[in-house]
This record gives C-alpha cells, sequence and structure tokens, in this order.
C-alpha cells in the first residue's frame, strides 16, 4: 500500500513474459517507434570514447540492438539478455551474424553476470516493464566496471496518456501501465551509485485511424497490460464502447492521437571503491537457461 493508502502499482513478470513470448514473431513489423528510437539511442553511442569488451544489450528483444553493437565493436563480446524467449527466438532477417552474440533469458532484476563484468550497457525501451527500476539500477552498478557506460531509453508517464484517461472515464481499474518519470529514475540511478546520471525526455505523439488500430498495435509489440492488479475477466462490450467514445473526443481531421514520452538517459558505473554485491545473480529472480531456447527460426 501507499502512502496515501491506494494499492500500489505492480507488475506481473511472468505475465510480461508471456505477453512479448507471443508478440516476438511479429514484432519488428509493428515496432516502428521502438525502432525510432533504438536508432537515436544507438547515435548518441557516437558522444563517448568506447572500447568496450564487454557489452550488455538489456531488454534486447529480437536483438537487433544487439546486431548493431556488435558490428559497430567487432572486437566486443555482445550479450543479448530479455526476459522472454520467444523475443529472443523471433526470426532475424536474413545477413544476421547469428553466432556473433550471446542471446540470454532472463530477468533485469537478478542479471546472470559476474561483478564488474561489463565495460558498457545498451538497454532501449525496456525500463518502463520494471515497476522497480531501483532493482535493475543496482544489478547494473553492480555488473559494470568502474566508469563503464550506461544508456538507456524509456517510456515516461505521460506515455499513452490519452488511452489511460479514456479508461478512466469508464471504471477504476488499471487498463495501462504505470511508466517511472525522470525523477524516480535519478533517485534510483543515484542511490544505486551510478555515477553522472544525466536525461533528457522527447514527446512523441502518432496518430491513429481509429483507437483498435492503436490497441492492435499495442497487442502486436506485447504491450498488454500485465500489471498484479488487473482484471483477469474480460472487458465487457459496453465498457469498451464508453471508452472508446470517450477517446474519440481527441480525434483530430487526420486521426486519434497517441502521446509517447521518451526519456533517454545516460550514467556511469561506480568507482572501484564503491563495492560490489557479489558474483552472481540476486535472489528472488528467475532466469532460462541459454539451451533452452533452441535454434532461432528461419
Amino acid at each position: 500500500m501507499s502512502d496515501s493508502g491506494q494499492v500500489s502499482f505492480s507488475l506481473d513478470r511472468r505475465a510480461l513474459a508471456r505477453s512479448f513470448d507471443r508478440a516476438g514473431a511479429g514484432y519488428e513489423a509493428a515496432a516502428q517507434l521502438q525502432q525510432q528510437v533504438r536508432a537515436e539511442l544507438l547515435e548518441r553511442l557516437q558522444y563517448f570514447a568506447l572500447e568496450p569488451q564487454a557489452i550488455l544489450d538489456l531488454g534486447a528483444g529480437t536483438c537487433q540492438g544487439a546486431v548493431a553493437l556488435r558490428r559497430r565493436f567487432a572486437r566486443a563480446r555482445v550479450i543479448a539478455l530479455d526476459i522472454s524467449s520467444g523475443m529472443l527466438r523471433a526470426s532475424p532477417r536474413p545477413g544476421w551474424p547469428r553466432r556473433r552474440f550471446e542471446r540470454v533469458c532472463a530477468d533485469a532484476y537478478a542479471l546472470p553476470l559476474a561483478t564488474r563484468s561489463l565495460d558498457l550497457v545498451y538497454s532501449n525501451l525496456m525500463l518502463q516493464w520494471c515497476d522497480r527500476p531501483e532493482l535493475v539500477f543496482r544489478e547494473l552498478a553492480r555488473v559494470l566496471k568502474p566508469g563503464a557506460l550506461l544508456v538507456f531509453s524509456s517510456f515516461g508517464p505521460d506515455t499513452l496518456k490519452e488511452l489511460r484517461l479514456a479508461w478512466e472515464s469508464v471504471d477504476h481499474g488499471i487498463h495501462v501501465s504505470q511508466f517511472p518519470d525522470m525523477p524516480q529514475l535519478g533517485d534510483a540511478m543515484m542511490h544505486a551509485g551510478l555515477v553522472e546520471p544525466v536525461m533528457d525526455v522527447e514527446p512523441h505523439g502518432l496518430l491513429y485511424p481509429d483507437v483498435y488500430a492503436l490497441m492492435r498495435e499495442l497487442k502486436r509489440i506485447g504491450a498488454r497490460n500485465a500489471a498484479s492488479q488487473r482484471s483477469r475477466g474480460l472487458t465487457g462490450r459496453d465498457r469498451l464502447q464508453r471508452m472508446i467514445s470517450a477517446y474519440e473526443q481527441r480525434r483530430t481531421a487526420a486521426g486519434v492521437p497517441a502521446t509517447f514520452e521518451v526519456i533517454f538517459g545516460a550514467a556511469f558505473g561506480p568507482a572501484a571503491d564503491a563495492g560490489g554485491r557479489g558474483d552472481v545473480a540476486s535472489p528472488g529472480g528467475y532466469t532460462v537457461p541459454l539451451a533452452s531456447l533452441g535454434r532461432s527460426r528461419r
């Protein structure tokens, strides 16, 4: 419970993994904004003098970021880590160097990586799926070498605000995830011991022909409602239609709008005398052995 007496928002991480498992095969065809943000985050690496030996793509999804990192840093060991085995198994496009990076299915809350083993962590649009970002940053502070670089992007709290408000006009249930804001992320980085955290934000406004088109896209990229407090029953047709009617009041001549707030951030690993938390994954999480992934589908 929060101080106000309201139930604190939390995510069902197994439901989250199942949702992305189902979305893996068709993710890239639907994830146009995610691809755009990925390209910008990769571009931001040019502002740092980097010669990394070990790189982690955290929340790697279908591994396109890992491929780009492997091509840019040809001598580095690249690890693509994601909570969803289905995303990691998603069919690669022709020409991908399939054996040139490692795929690991694990939770960002419990990284199966050695302390102070990484020179660079790259994480594109993963943190919004972590209701406790402080646990992620604590793990990253553990596995980053002193002075090593973390760059990330995350959706901010204004993301899908139109959809959230439309649902709030219908009932008091949780239908849209609550995403961390910059103060929350900044505090979490500092408390974890990460050094010189910086962030900026870019709003993106997308237009859809109707609300159903937006909901279909969210489903195709795995962005289903995975809140622990979500209703387990089917959404009634009457409530759905009332939500859509409320949303339609925002329609413009070009379509119905949807806001996506993108937070970009960077920080460095803690100093050598800051201490570590051991060489194994922290308790409480779960991992899937790499061997269970099988071969990538063609």
